[in-house]
């Protein structure tokens, strides 16, 4: 008697619950209608797209080097402006001097073993010809002669790889552009593969920008984008250049690059701020999105949604995905369809399954 007694109590509080969370009338009573104003899901074709940017130059270089030595000299500093091959930074060589001078020597006796082994063999060779030697030691005469050679050609390649060594202690620049930084001091030490000096391209200038994957596959390489900078009023257009295929690595975003036309680099720099804005296949197509208005918007945590009434007059509550925002509106990328009656209002009397009548 009492589990029996126990279960109804369980079951009991488990209804309230129920009703407390769903809005439900209690039991016995007829759920008040909730009265409330509709609109169907707005229409307007989108042909731009707008994101923020970042002005880059078109090419930069971040100058290293493949020794460690102490930086003897540097003869630039940001701003400057330099030209492909100028000398930036000479770093202390007296050790790799020795070692090239070594590995000449090297070659020289090399070269001197293999030129007598060459008349040895040219020797044994008119002897074998006259039946004064054997077979067998002009064999090995001519194996000491490949030996020699090989020899030669060990001095030699250890030559040009301390002489490649040596290049790296004159560090000139990759191209002509402007130095934009310079991590480095005359006296300190420099070690392989750490930056020296950065320099950017002249002549060419990007905006980097990203844009979300579902926009992207309206962005084609060669494509005209609008290009703002508020900081100079200067407004242009712009040829997109580069389209990452792979957003894997960038949180879903997907990396482009807007190419400035030579003629608007004036007074540009790197770092500037810029706004895009991209055409759309809406413009061209006549595709339209859908849109709602603000004011139906819910958001539960993360989530966001919007009420609609179904054919029973039964409001539901539809999580759907935004995208761009348009002032008193937003744009509907996925949740909803054109045929929907939207709440236009959300009170608080309002809950998923809830009766309403439509004002």
């Amino acid at each position: 008697m009492m589990q029996t007694i126990n279960k109804l109590l369980v079951a009991a509080l488990a209804a309230a619950a129920l009703s407390a969370c769903t809005g439900n009338a209690p039991a016995g009573q007829e759920a008040k209608a909730v009265k409330v104003k509709t609109y169907r899901p707005g229409t307007g074709s989108q042909p731009y797209f707008s994101v923020s940017g970042i002005v880059t130059a078109g090419n930069t270089a971040v100058v290293s080097t493949r020794i460690m030595g102490y930086v003897e000299k540097v003869y630039v500093k940001p701003g400057d402006k330099v030209g492909k091959g100028q000398l930036l930074v000479t770093i202390s060589n007296t050790d790799i001097m020795a070692r090239k001078s070594q590995a000449q020597a090297a070659l020289v006796e090399a070269q001197a073993a293999a030129a007598n082994a060459e008349r040895d063999y040219e020797r044994y060779s008119r002897l074998y010809s006259q039946n004064s030697v054997s077979k067998k030691e002009l064999e090995n005469m001519e194996l000491h002669r490949t030996s020699i050679r090989s020899k030669v050609q060990k001095a030699g390649d250890a030559l040009k790889e301390v002489s490649s060594m040596l290049a790296y202690t004159r560090i000139t620049a990759p191209f002509a552009g402007v130095v934009t930084q310079k991590t480095i001091d005359e006296g300190s030490m420099a070690t392989p593969g750490a930056p020296l000096l950065a320099i950017e391209q002249a002549g060419r200038m990007n905006v980097s920008i990203s844009v979300p994957e579902y926009i992207i596959q309206d962005v084609k390489t060669g494509g005209e984008a609008g290009v703002e900078i508020k900081s100079l009023e200067s407004s242009f257009t712009g040829t997109i250049s580069e389209v990452s295929p792979s957003a894997t690595a960038t949180g879903g975003q997907y990396a482009v690059k807007v190419a400035i036309p030579a003629t608007r680099i004036q007074g540009l720099k790197s770092g500037m701020t810029a706004s895009v804005k991209l055409r759309t296949a809406g413009a061209a197509s006549g595709s339209r999105s859908l849109t709602v208005e603000k004011s139906s918007i819910v958001h539960r945590e993360q989530l966001t949604g919007v009420y609609v009434v179904g054919g029973d007059h039964v409001a539901i509550l539809r999580w759907i995905r935004t995208g761009k925002d348009f002032g008193d509106r937003v744009e509907v990328l996925s949740g909803i369809s054109g045929q929907d009656r939207i709440v236009r209002e959300v009170s608080g009397e309002l809950y998923s399954g809830c009766k309403v009548n439509i004002d």
